[in-house]
C-alpha cells in the first residue's frame, strides 16, 4: 500500500488534504480513484489508514478509516556524518542509510573530500537530497523522514556533536591493526532513546589532523571489522551492525 507523509496542517478531523508532489503522484502517476486506500503518516510518527474520497485539479482528498500503532522506528538515533565524497555516491547513502534507519545525515567537507561544495547551488541540492530521503522514507515505511544537513566544515560538526550520547569515527587505520572491540562494546552500553553521531571519511579517509581534533572532543575511532569498506558502504554495514544489536537481538 502507498505510503506518504503529510503535515498537522494536512489534516482536519477525520479528514486528510494531500497537495503538490504526492498528489501528481497519486493523481498523474498512480491514477488513484476514490475508494482506494493508503497510508499517510503525519507528524510524531502517527499513521493513518486513508480512504481516498475525492480527487479534484489540486488535491487528493480522503477520510481516515483508523489509526494505526505501528514502531519502524530504530530504538537509537543514529546520525550519519559522511566526508563529501565523489559523484552520487552521497545520493546512495542517504537512500539505503535512509532504508536502514537513519535519523539524520550530516555531510562534511574533510580535508580529502575532491568534490567542490557550490554554495550557490546549495539550497537545490539540499532539496533534492532531501527529496531521495523521503522517497526511501516512505518506500521502507519509515515512521519519519531522516533529516539532510546542508555540509559543513570538520570544526562545525564538532560543534553540533555536543548533542550526542557516543561519538564514533570509522577509521580505516584501526581496522587495518585488528580493532575490533570498540563498536561491540558501545552497542552493549546503547540504551533505548540514546543517540549516536558516526563519522565517516570520503574518499582516502580523514586526515590524521581530523582524527586528532575529533579525539579531542570526545570522539572514539573504531574499526568496521577486518576488511576495508569504501566510503558509501560503511555507513550501511554500521547501521546494520546497530539494527542487528539493538532490534533483532532484543
Amino acid at each position: 500500500m502507498q505510503r506518504y507523509f503529510i503535515s498537522n496542517e494536512s489534516i482536519e478531523a477525520s479528514s486528510i488534504t494531500i497537495t503538490g508532489s504526492d498528489f501528481h503522484h497519486l493523481a498523474n502517476v498512480l491514477r488513484a480513484k476514490p475508494g482506494e486506500k493508503i497510508l499517510c503518516v503525519a507528524e510524531q510518527e502517527k499513521t493513518a489508514l486513508v480512504e481516498i474520497t475525492e480527487i479534484t485539479n489540486e488535491a487528493v482528498h480522503g477520510n481516515v478509516i483508523e489509526w494505526i500503532d505501528e514502531s519502524k522506528e530504530m530504538p537509537i538515533k543514529i546520525t550519519i556524518a559522511s566526508g563529501l565524497p565523489k559523484g552520487d555516491k552521497l545520493d546512495y547513502i542517504i537512500q539505503k542509510g535512509t532504508e536502514l534507519g537513519a535519523a539524520e545525515f550530516i555531510p562534511f567537507i574533510a580535508a580529502r573530500s575532491i568534490v567542490k561544495w557550490d554554495e550557490k547551488k546549495a539550497a537545490k541540492k539540499i532539496e533534492r537530497l532531501q527529496k531521495i530521503a523521503k522517497e526511501a522514507a516512505e518506500q521502507s515505511h519509515r515512521g519519519l523522514i531522516p533529516s539532510v544537513a546542508t555540509p559543513v566544515r570538520i570544526h562545525e560538526l564538532i560543534k553540533l556533536s555536543d548533542r550526542f550520547n557516543y561519538k564514533l569515527i570509522a577509521y580505516e587505520e584501526d581496522a587495518k591493526t585488528g580493532e575490533s572491540s570498540l563498536l561491540a562494546s558501545v552497542l552493549k552500553e546503547l540504551k533505548y532513546g540514546e543517540s549516536v553521531l558516526f563519522v565517516f571519511g570520503p574518499e582516502g579517509g580523514l586526515s590524521s589532523d581530523e582524527i586528532v581534533k575529533l579525539k579531542e572532543n570526545g570522539f572514539a575511532s573504531c574499526g568496521l571489522g577486518p576488511r576495508i569498506l569504501r566510503t558509501e558502504t560503511a555507513p550501511l554495514y554500521a547501521l546494520s551492525a546497530i539494527s542487528y544489536h539493538t532490534e533483532l537481538l532484543r
